[in-house]
């Protein structure tokens, strides 16, 4: 995701200002609002979250690190998430987070050259006993080892093969029915 243009950027920002300023405890509504429209907390929006609501720039960027939710870069096309909780922990995660950061290149909180992929951690996703579990989009998957891993990386990625122009014809397709 691209940063939006600041013109369209500040149209809906006001727009959004406008919407929640008002609320009690405005700045997670608004905070929320912003994400959803650009996929992410654009760093050019804090400025006027900040004068909207009487707060200082520090206070909107301490609440937007402090929330893991919420995102002050755009997300690659999939989120993938591992579970760092203890019970993932017990049964492998850690081996499959180090993996997983060699094959792709990035660290936590990153996302790789070509934007497909970010890669987050997350504690718990409910689903302990099959552990490790990862969350890609809103599929939740148990029993990821490396080996699994590297499939679902390969899924992600694959680009499906199209031809630029039609399969040459070959002498069977040439003759026709008989």
């Amino acid at each position: 995701m691209q940063e939006p243009n600041i013109n369209d950027q500040d149209n809906r920002m006001t727009q959004l200002i406008e919407q929640h300023q008002h609320l009690p405890g405005a700045l997670l509504p608004l905070l929320h609002a912003v994400q959803l429209t650009f996929g992410y907390i654009p760093h050019t929006t804090v400025p006027a979250i900040a004068e909207a609501l009487a707060l200082s720039r520090a206070e909107v960027h301490g609440v937007i690190s402090f929330y893991h939710g919420f995102r002050s870069q755009p997300c690659g096309r999939h989120l993938l998430q591992i579970c760092c909780a203890e019970a993932c922990q017990a049964r492998g995660s850690r081996q499959l987070v180090e993996h997983t950061r060699q094959k792709l290149g990035v660290d936590f909180h990153q996302t790789t050259a070509d934007g497909e992929i970010t890669l987050e951690p997350v504690y718990c996703l409910g689903n302990c006993a099959t552990g490790p579990s990862v969350r890609i989009g809103d599929r939740i998957l148990g029993r990821v080892d490396p080996a699994a891993m590297d499939r679902l990386l390969d899924d992600l990625t694959r680009v499906p093969l199209r031809f630029q122009s039609p399969p040459p014809e070959t002498s069977d397709t040439k003759r026709g029915p008989q």
